[in-house]
């Protein structure tokens, strides 16, 4: 991957990119997220880490108010948007998300997909500066999306988030099912996207990817945060880190 300008510039100078606290969330009556706790600081990329059905995914998904009732508090860049609604969390151009099922437009091709997302910031990257940054993209971007593998529809879908302008990453679980030669791929996207300022909070199921890139893991059991590690405790917290991950 080409490194490229760094172009972003803090959310602000004295708020964390994104503050989460206190935060409980429901789908229907059953009730998912148990007060949830963790801070984000500007340039940022940390990992909620847990098994699966752990209330990893629907953090991210209360963050954008995707589901069906959320209390506590969620401050992004200082602004309190838990009362907001997805349109216009959406419409503050600061949050990009990247779902686990990708969401990109099948029938278009990746040039159009590309061209799609309105930049609802002036961050946004373009699409030249993309291929760049995806040159698996740039080869194939005639291609319809059902044309593409995987790993190139798991870049279009991240290609897709930045060209809004997006500051704040919410990546779910990117490199699922992908082959090892486009998980080092997206490993160094990652950190490029760093490099330029951007925030990432990424749902990890693959701990090997996640450790070398976070500077923070945050672990989730039943819908709470069980444990926060910092980057320099991975190591010696290796064996504990394994029991709260292991099937």
């Amino acid at each position: 991957m080409s490194e490229l300008a760094h172009r972003s510039e803090p959310a602000s100078a004295t708020q964390p990119a994104l503050c989460i606290e206190d935060l409980n969330a429901w789908y229907g009556e059953s009730h998912v997220l148990h007060g949830i706790n963790l801070t984000v600081n500007d340039g940022e990329v940390i990992t909620l880490l847990g098994r699966n059905g752990a209330g990893r995914t629907t953090t991210l998904k209360s963050i954008l108010g995707l589901v069906d009732r959320r209390t506590g508090s969620i401050r992004v860049a200082g602004n309190e948007i838990i009362n907001q609604p997805t349109h216009k969390i959406a419409r503050l151009g600061r949050l990009g998300y990247c779902p686990e099922e990708r969401g990109i437009f099948s029938r278009l091709s990746v040039d159009e997909n590309l061209h799609l997302p309105p930049a609802l910031s002036e961050y946004g990257i373009s699409v030249d500066e993309l291929y760049q940054m995806f040159p698996n993209l740039a080869a194939r971007r005639n291609s319809r999306g059902t044309q593409l593998s995987g790993g190139e529809q798991q870049m279009l879908a991240m290609a897709r988030i930045l060209r809004t302008g997006a500051q704040l990453l919410l990546l779910d679980e990117i490199t699922e099912g992908l082959a090892p030669v486009i998980v080092q791929a997206l490993g160094e996207t990652i950190r490029n996207l760093k490099q330029r300022g951007l925030t990432i909070v990424l749902v990890e199921q693959n701990f090997h990817f996640a450790a070398p890139l976070a500077d923070r893991h945050y672990i989730i059991e039943h819908g709470r945060v069980v444990e926060t590690i910092e980057s320099s405790e991975v190591e010696a917290k290796s064996e504990q880190i394994n029991q709260y991950l292991s099937v």
